[in-house]
């Protein structure tokens, strides 16, 4: 199969790369980007062909991936509209419903992914849906590409997707967050800053490992590091009593609302 990219940024780089390393052939995939010094990039990081104008990029394609903004995303759509010939569509724009794309393209062909960030070291997360008219042969044409960059998810109704980019699309700034925290707690703790980077990394790297090799829920792990009177429980107990876990949840709700919000706001043209 035949891939073209709409849109070289971040996430078409590591799906590009993550394809290159499954076996892909470099032949196999071209990238339609406006940009010239992010062409050069791509031509430099990878032997892919690249072309300026959609036209030019699609030529000879069975899939066409939409890799550009959520905003950005009618635009491209209006244009392919006229030069599509049954290409399977993959969109990775966050909000922008599969019903509108179908409206702006002509095409029922189209399976909408939210991947995430980690997937630039293959260690990514995606949630997928598609539309009825996508064949099962389509479908794994999907899952192949999406699971080069990590693990996939399909989900049976699409306002899931919502929740996806919740917690998996936004989530890294979560733990980036969280881990952005505990080195400051670190460093007014007497570390130095890279050693308040090293510890937390290191045990967020290493919590992480261990609660994904294990087939025990996160709270017994966590009760089992939690002793009576210690000092992980007087942590946690500060954490409770500030009601960290329930203004986690309210941030991944907020997150959701957005995404649905951008639906309505995009969609609507």
């Amino acid at each position: 199969m035949n891939i073209c990219f709409i849109g070289g940024g971040n996430m078409a780089t590591a799906l590009i790369g993550g394809l290159l390393g499954k076996g892909f052939s470099a032949q196999q995939i071209s990238v339609v980007e406006i940009n010239a010094e992010n062409r050069t990039r791509l031509q430099r990081d990878f032997p892919v062909r690249t072309a300026e104008s959609i036209a030019d990029g699609i030529a000879g394609s069975d899939i066409i991936v939409f890799a550009v903004k959520p905003q950005q995303l009618h635009a491209v759509a209006q244009q392919l509209a006229t030069l599509l010939k049954g290409q399977l569509l993959i969109s990775i724009a966050a909000g922008i419903r599969a019903a509108d794309l179908a409206r702006w393209t002509g095409s029922q062909t189209i399976v909408r992914a939210m991947p995430n960030t980690p997937a630039l070291i293959q260690s990514g997360m995606t949630g997928l849906y598609t539309m009825p008219a996508v064949s099962a042969a389509q479908r794994e044409q999907a899952q192949s590409i999406l699971a080069a960059v990590g693990e996939t998810l399909w989900l049976q109704d699409e306002a899931m997707l919502d929740a996806v980019t919740a917690i998996s699309g936004s989530g890294p700034a979560y733990v980036f967050y969280f881990i952005e925290a505990l080195q400051q707690a670190a460093r007014e703790l007497g570390f130095s800053a890279g050693e308040a980077r090293r510890l937390s990394l290191a045990t967020f790297l290493g919590a992480s490992k261990l609660a994904s090799s294990s087939e025990e829920d996160a709270s017994v792990l966590r009760a089992r590091v939690t002793s009576k009177n210690g000092t992980t429980e007087r942590a946690l107990l500060s954490m409770a009593a500030n009601h960290v876990a329930e203004h986690i949840a309210q941030a991944a709700q907020a997150a959701a609302t957005r995404s649905r919000e951008m639906g309505d706001e995009l969609g609507d043209k």
